[in-house]
């Protein structure tokens, strides 16, 4: 069973009725609400846990009517809660076979059918209006089978209920649903995109609901409930369609989200198991650290690739998030995702990926005549194009010269060019996460751990593993980078001082741009007027894979600032300079990088600790959840610290040692 506390700051205790309150026994508090729907249909809905929110009454039993028959066991309204005003504010539903028959006085009683069973939800109304399951119990004390809940009468007497809309336009809002160790979200009336008819697919023609085998949902189920026992800040979203069925998910742990406020500058979202159909439709939201190794930030399952789905779990995520959107978001380029983005993160810049999109080139191109001269050709254009004018003029020659003028996909790129085209995003910061360069490719952060036949239940198996194989490489770098000294190649002063700095990673990514100045053979200014001076560097390149040219880069220099600019973009890029930059420099007679060019997110000696700090204030020492959760928040400092060295690990086991000693006397003393 889930966790059997709310962490919402309403009360859920079930106490007595007030004063001003009764409570009615029986299927009577059902009676006014049911409708005839016929019978239920629909597969895997997901068990009831606490802290599931609806909109009504009736959605509750809904909800639970779908999960009984599924299960095989009938359900009635054990007690319905009602204020004076005959407003219903609590409820219970029970399984059929809840409680005992009164004793009969008739010569011949029916034979008792109920066992007393157990199983039951509790819900209550709320002050935000919804109806919240404050308990579950889902164990039964008789046989129950899926064959038998077409007999139950509970089956056949449903009200059609609806899914609560989560509203995120504001702050309070988004704090409210970050307590929540479980809700129910959708995005329909929650502002829509203007699209044309028939430009995307619409949610009526997709499936409502996960294609999910038989024991998927309770995988999940018992998976997240593992997960949340060991991870009190793990974070999950269901949502469920009209049947109680699981449509989609979302869900995060804690390191995931305290890395978001390291390295959520830039995140990518991988949406690659979701377009080609693999058996888990898996979306992925992924960041880089700073090593820069990919970074796993959230994760979701997806009915179907609709703007309702990508929006419900971009605002799903974003909630998880406390409500701060990234800088910049990278996606495939899908109409819908655009879409989903424009609506969930306006203010984020929207980047397509290079190299998926160069990915489909064979696919989308390859029947054409003179292939191999019009991929080059898009080549020159995409990569190696200094200015937009040049990309321009490049394009446009491509287009004449091979007829290809009304190619749709081609129209398409076109439109899109400043989302996905180097040339126009040298001004956005990209840590390095949309490779800009020929041949490079982007791998999926569980690449070895899924392909288009890994089962659901596998992957929650291979998930952890994936998480710890990331975890452990993030530990090694960071052990390497503190510990041994990088082994220089050069005595440039740039690199003596990164480094210092930098983890060796980055490191030596950088030592390529040092090692490259000296293909730079020319350095000359061209312009002095005024402050900004502009430098022309040259340098040997390779073009088209074995052809080299030389190619000549402007760099503008600001003496007093200490500012360098390059055509090029690297910094922006990848988030280190150039070797046309530090040429300039160096001619400048400049030794040191200077400051505002030293990026902190590549740093070593930044410390991070990967424990959830909430903003919400103090703690209520009579609440033993938030006993629990600031002890844990605590105890992971001091792992995160203990963990970095021998003599740290042996004085961390010491200390916890003498406090477990200290606690156990205090308790003999009680």
């Amino acid at each position: 069973m889930m966790d059997g506390v709310s962490l919402n700051t309403d009360p859920v205790v079930d106490d007595d009725a007030d004063a001003d309150e009764f409570e009615i026994e029986g299927d009577c508090g059902m009676a006014e609400c049911i409708s005839q729907s016929g019978v239920i249909q629909g597969e895997n809905p997901l068990p009831p846990v606490v802290g599931m929110e609806f909109d009504s009454y009736e959605d509750v039993y809904y909800f639970y009517n779908c999960y009984a028959k599924e299960q095989g066991f009938g359900v009635r309204v054990s007690n319905t809660w009602y204020r004076k005003t005959k407003e219903r504010y609590r409820g219970k539903l029970s399984c059929s076979s809840a409680g005992f028959k009164k004793k009969s006085e008739a010569n011949r009683p029916r034979p008792e059918t109920r066992t007393g069973c157990p199983a039951m939800i509790k819900f209550r109304l709320m002050e935000n209006k919804r109806w919240r399951i404050i308990e579950v119990e889902l164990d039964h004390n008789h046989l129950i089978s899926p064959v038998s809940g077409k007999f139950y009468k509970s089956h056949k007497l449903l009200g059609i209920g609806t899914k609560r809309a989560l509203q995120l336009d504001s702050a309070e809002e988004v704090q409210k649903v970050r307590l929540f160790r479980t809700v129910v979200i959708d995005v329909e009336g929650n502002g829509s995109v203007e699209i044309s008819s028939g430009e995307f697919r619409s949610s009526h023609n997709q499936t409502s609901q996960l294609r999910l085998k038989d024991g998927d949902a309770q995988a999940i189920h018992n998976y997240f409930s593992h997960l949340q026992l060991i991870d009190p800040n793990f974070f999950y979203v269901v949502d469920l369609n009209e049947k109680g069925c699981l449509r989609n998910l979302f869900w995060s742990n804690t390191r995931s989200r305290v890395a978001y406020g390291y390295f959520g500058d830039v995140v990518a979202v991988d949406t690659t198991c979701l377009k080609d159909k693999y058996q888990v439709p898996l979306v992925s939201f992924i960041g880089v650290n700073h090593h820069g190794q990919s970074v796993l930030l959230g994760c979701g399952l997806l009915a179907g690739d609709t703007i309702e789905a990508c929006t419900w779990l971009f605002r799903a995520w974003l909630t998880c998030m406390l409500g701060r959107p990234p800088q910049v978001i990278i996606t495939d380029q899908c109409r819908t995702l655009q879409a989903a983005v424009a609506d969930v993160f306006p203010r984020a810049f929207h980047c397509l990926c290079l190299p998926r999109i160069m990915q489909k080139v064979p696919e989308k191109l390859g029947g054409l005549y003179e292939y191999a001269s019009i991929r080059m050709a898009l080549n020159n254009a995409v990569y190696y194009s200094l200015r937009p004018e040049e990309f321009e003029a490049t394009w446009e020659d491509m287009i004449h010269h091979y007829g290809l003028r009304n190619h749709v996909w081609l129209q398409m790129l076109y439109e899109d060019c400043r989302k996905w085209v180097p040339v126009y995003l040298k001004e956005i910061f990209l840590a390095g996460m949309l490779p800009t360069r020929p041949n490079e490719v982007v791998e999926s952060f569980f690449d070895g751990y899924l392909d288009k036949h890994t089962s659901l239940k596998e992957f929650l198996d291979k998930y952890d593993q994936a998480l710890q194989a990331n975890h452990q490489l993030e530990v090694l770098a960071d052990m390497e980078s503190r510990n041994s000294g990088f082994m220089l190649q050069s005595r440039c002063y740039f690199e003596l001082q990164l480094a210092k700095l930098y983890t060796n990673n980055i490191l030596r990514k950088f030592e390529t741009e040092v090692e490259g100045m000296y293909s730079c053979f020319c350095t000359r200014q061209i312009n002095g007027e005024g402050e900004v001076i502009t430098y022309m560097v040259r340098e040997q390149i390779e073009v088209d894979g074995n052809r080299r040219e030389s190619r000549g880069f402007e760099v503008l220099y600001k003496a007093t600032e200490m500012e360098v600019l390059c055509v090029c973009g690297l910094f922006n890029f990848k988030g280190y300079l150039c070797r046309h930059a530090l040429s300039v420099l160096h001619q400048n007679g400049i030794e040191e990088i200077p400051p505002q060019y030293v990026v902190s997110r590549w740093r070593k000696d930044v410390k991070r600790s990967y424990v959830l700090n909430h903003s919400n204030g103090g703690i209520d020492i009579n609440n033993p959840v938030h006993r629990y959760d600031h002890l844990y928040k605590c105890i992971m400092q001091v792992v995160e610290e203990g963990r970095k060295s021998e003599v740290r690990y042996k004085d961390t086991v010491q200390a916890l040692d003498q406090i477990l000693k200290k606690l156990n006397l205090v308790e003999g003393r009680l």
